[in-house]
């Protein structure tokens, strides 16, 4: 990027200034360390790390970006909405609106192509930084928070590159990986932090598995992770997993999947009725421990995804499953209580049409059991009088303090994703016993009734593992990518979304016949990178 990427080292204080307008949140870093100090100690490079773990989640602006998209807590959200899964009920107050219409991603101008781009380049930036200075300056890699460090350094540069080569450029898997143009790859330190050109996306990647592997094996021998916010071994074994499910490594994904979880039980069902709001889940491998005076508010996930969060997004746009999913859940499987499809249409600007009485929604013949049914919902899950129902609301992501502001939580990475990347690795391998056998202990632990052995082909295998992530894996993120590495395209046609909500979301051809699903490059990396012209954007 030409641009000085500002070093702030956000770990240390962040003051976030709030008024009492949602959209008037601001943050300011209170207090940044020059880079000589950044970088003179272990405990002050533990202290960059730090910043890294709260930009993943808070409010932070960062170079090039503003505070409007906030890290993973926006973008988690936001590819579910585009990848056809978190289904909105209404326009609400115009948050990921656009995002959904497949407006923002295809648009050079747009904030949300910005945040995402520079914010991983920041992560990339004090990466380098990290990685470079430990030689430079001569600390033993044998010392055991040095490879804490090392490791860490270098997944967070692989998740960053992975995010970025994955969406800004055609996926591996339906491609041309030697000759597809993918990213500028930056390992330098130091300002300027001149950018380079795109280098290919086989290119990228050859540096993401460099980095995944060094990873790795520097947490070999390495001090244990603080807590959950911290990159461990099993975080780095995870992060490959997905790396090598995009490539179409098949037998390096799934025994990545095997290590990622070991030590990180499945959850059971009152465990996973609960919220998904703490990183003290057994299955949580990685997660954003959330600290309240650094927060983001009004633009934290729970703002985004959660039906008792007291913000006008939640309260007019309860989140919807997609139906077509959710109706095939069988009753057996405890994960049917993960939406109410039941729940009355309150309402009335519903994109439905349905909304605001018994007498547009079909579920009901009279007011009194209308507006019994939602006070029933109101009063088990603890939402305001302010909020609306809506049939297939997901009540998957609950409040610690519902009907609140209060943060809490982001998950990155769950064991139970490692059991589908193993079942699918295998599937793609024609290992159907093996691809049963991951489901078996997955499935058999949600549903009372669960036998794999009925998928007998690959082809329903595949099917039934597409299915079962868009269930288990609901609102974590993953759906849009998950489209283009199984080259699908989108139809919400019976998902319960509507079409004029939705426009031209609502129907896209499979990424392989269809660009839109790369992501433009920031119009103001194309003018400010001298390596970059009109001829790079996507």
């Amino acid at each position: 990027m030409l641009r000085k990427i500002n070093l702030l080292i956000l770990g240390l204080l962040v003051v976030f200034v709030t008024s009492c307008e949602e959209e008037f949140l601001e943050t300011t870093p209170t207090d940044s360390i020059a880079e000589a100090d950044a970088f003179a100690s272990v405990d002050n490079m533990f202290l960059v790390l730090n910043g890294l773990h709260r930009v993943m989640y808070a409010q932070n602006p960062i170079s090039g970006g503003t505070s409007s998209r906030s890290g993973q807590s926006f973008y988690m959200p936001a590819l579910d909405a585009m990848g056809a899964q978190m289904i909105h009920s209404s326009p609400g107050n115009g948050w990921m609106t656009n995002e959904l219409r497949w407006l923002t991603h295809t648009n050079a101008n747009f904030t949300t192509v910005s945040n995402f781009w520079y914010m991983r380049y920041h992560i990339i930036a004090s990466s380098n930084n990290l990685i470079n200075l430990i030689e430079a300056n001569g600390f033993p890699e044998a010392d055991e928070d040095v490879r804490n460090i090392l490791g860490q350094a270098y997944a967070y540069r692989a998740w960053a590159y992975h995010q970025l080569i994955s969406t800004f450029a055609k996926g591996y898997l339906i491609g041309d990986p030697a000759t597809d143009a993918g990213v500028p790859l930056l390992l330098i330190t130091g300002t300027p932090y001149t950018s380079a050109p795109r280098s290919t996306v086989q290119v990228v990647y050859d540096q993401i598995n460099s980095d995944i592997a060094n990873s790795i094996s520097f947490f070999e021998g390495a001090s244990s992770p603080a807590d959950k916010s911290h990159l461990s071994i099993n975080a780095a074994q995870g992060l490959k997993a997905r790396i090598d499910l995009t490539q179409g490594k098949w037998q390096d994904a799934s025994d990545a999947a095997i290590a990622a979880r070991e030590g990180f039980p499945l959850l059971d069902e009152d465990a996973w009725l609960s919220g998904f709001n703490t990183v003290d889940l057994s299955e949580v491998i990685w997660g954003g421990t959330v600290i309240e005076s650094e927060t983001n508010f009004y633009q934290s996930l729970f703002y985004f995804i959660s039906p008792t969060f007291n913000g006008s997004q939640n309260r007019s746009n309860p989140k919807l499953m997609n139906k077509e999913v959710y109706d095939a859940i069988p009753s057996t499987d405890f994960r049917v209580n993960m939406a109410l499809a039941w729940a009355p249409n309150t309402n009335s600007s519903a994109s439905n049409g349905e909304g605001g009485s018994f007498e547009t929604d079909p579920n009901y013949d009279t007011e009194e059991e209308f507006f019994a049914a939602k006070d029933s919902i109101i009063n088990k899950y603890g939402m305001t009088s302010a909020h609306n129902t809506h049939p297939y609301m997901a009540v998957k992501f609950l409040q610690e303090n519902p009907g609140s502001i209060d943060p809490d939580d982001v998950l990155y990475m769950r064991s139970s994703e490692m059991y589908l990347i193993e079942a699918e690795a295998k599937t793609m391998l024609s290992d159907v016993s093996g691809a049963q056998t991951a489901l078996q202990a997955f499935g058999s632990a949600r549903d009372t009734d669960y036998d794999s052995s009925v998928f007998t082909s690959v082809d329903a295998l595949m099917d039934h593992i597409k299915w079962q992530r868009r269930v288990e894996l609901y609102g974590e993120g993953f759906s849009f990518h998950d489209h283009i590495r199984w080259d699908e395209g989108i139809d919400l046609t019976n998902s319960g979304a509507d079409d004029n909500l939705y426009r031209d979301g609502f129907i896209q051809e499979k990424p392989s016949l269809n660009d839109d699903w790369i992501w433009k490059i920031p119009q103001a990396e194309i003018d400010a990178n001298p390596n970059l012209t009109e001829a790079d954007q996507n």
